[in-house]
């Protein structure tokens, strides 16, 4: 039997509510698959911690995650604390320190999911995007000059490395072939005259040894448009940490809400724990009002199961969630219905059941 480690980090807002319900589904999944088993360590910590502590995590945090197979975390984010101690102090410190340089976030209509454009077909609305994670522009390097004083000078500097920028690529390159898919490369060359260049030119380099892959490359504005007008186009897509955390949000509101974005943190050569999350925020405003939809939640533990070997499960996990949108009779308020975030677990597990 293999046995996978799990740490657990709700963090803030709906992220406990949603994150429970993905745990009932991995617990389901272990029921069902007597060749896995699981087990679950959860910590307190996030911005609720923060205001406690001083600190989003505890020191040695990182020592402690490093033992486990994969981080499963809820949301980050709650009033009081600046959103960009959040995302230093706890989820960039672990994307950065665990070498995350690959982020998944599938943009895929499911069927019975809603969609706000119109005479749009559900399988034009399939796309992978494959978002560079732990450098470019979140690469935190820069500097604030005469703070406060009338020559104020602010930097931010984005860090494309060779390593860093060449690997991405290469990752996606590999996924398209494996699928047999196009690969798009956003950048916007035409203004960030080094960085973006220098970006353009590692997608044709690498490319150079995947002839058999069709490629395509737009700038990011023009890229935002036509995901809107003409979503097909785009099948496998590779793009820089900026680009890609924007373009997803774009993607996610096409594909059926926020409720429905997942997200996958990778290190591909499993040195370190991957993490594997929804992206929709914390929502503090709904917090505690079991309307959360935690679908994402679900869908994260579906790239989870792909990630950690087990393709079909998170095929099977995949179907359930659209399955449940095609029946219609357990959703959340976002989604039209009127069912709780705890109920939404539940229903999953009886549709797998039956897989």
């Amino acid at each position: 039997m293999k046995k996978f480690k799990i740490a657990v980090i709700p963090g803030d807002g709906i992220g406990t509510e949603v994150i429970n319900e993905g745990i009932k589904v991995l617990k389901k999944i272990e029921e069902l698959e007597p060749s896995i088993s699981f087990e679950f360590e959860t910590f307190p910590w996030g911005c609720e911690y923060y205001l406690k502590t001083g600190k989003m995590m505890d020191e040695n945090g990182m020592e402690i995650l490093k033992n486990f197979d994969a981080i499963y975390l809820g949301a980050v984010g709650f009033p009081g604390v600046p959103d960009h101690i959040s995302l230093w102090d706890l989820l960039l410190r672990i994307r950065k320190g665990f070498d995350q340089y690959i982020n998944i976030r599938p943009v895929k209509l499911l069927k019975g999911a809603p969609c706000p454009l119109k005479d749009v077909k559900r399988e034009e609305i399939d796309m992978l995007f494959i978002r560079e994670n732990s450098e470019g522009e979140y690469a935190g390097a820069g500097d604030w000059l005469f703070k406060g004083k009338p020559n104020e000078v602010v930097l931010q500097t984005g860090v494309f490395s060779r390593k860093g920028t060449e690997r991405v690529i290469r990752y996606a390159y590999e996924i398209a072939r494996k699928e047999g898919k196009t690969l798009t490369s956003i950048s916007k060359a035409n203004a960030l005259n080094y960085s973006m260049v220098f970006w353009d030119e590692v997608f044709q380099e690498v490319g150079k040894e995947y002839p058999d892959v069709k490629t395509y490359s737009y700038l990011v504005d023009a890229a935002a448009m036509f995901m809107v007008k003409d979503p097909k186009r785009f099948e496998v897509v590779v793009t820089s940490n900026l680009f890609g955390d924007i373009l997803t949000d774009l993607g996610a509101a096409i594909a059926g809400g926020m409720g429905l974005a997942a997200g996958a943190n990778l290190n591909p050569e499993k040195e370190f724990p991957s993490m594997f999350e929804p992206i929709h925020g914390s929502a503090p405003d709904i917090a505690g009002k079991e309307i959360s939809n935690p679908l994402a939640s679900i869908w994260s533990v579906s790239q989870m199961m792909d990630f950690f070997g087990y393709e079909d499960w998170g095929k099977k996990v995949l179907d359930a969630i659209e399955e449940l949108l095609v029946e219609g009779k357990t959703l959340t308020p976002d989604l039209g219905g009127t069912a709780k975030t705890s109920e939404i677990g539940e229903a999953i597990n009886k549709i797998l059941e039956k897989k």
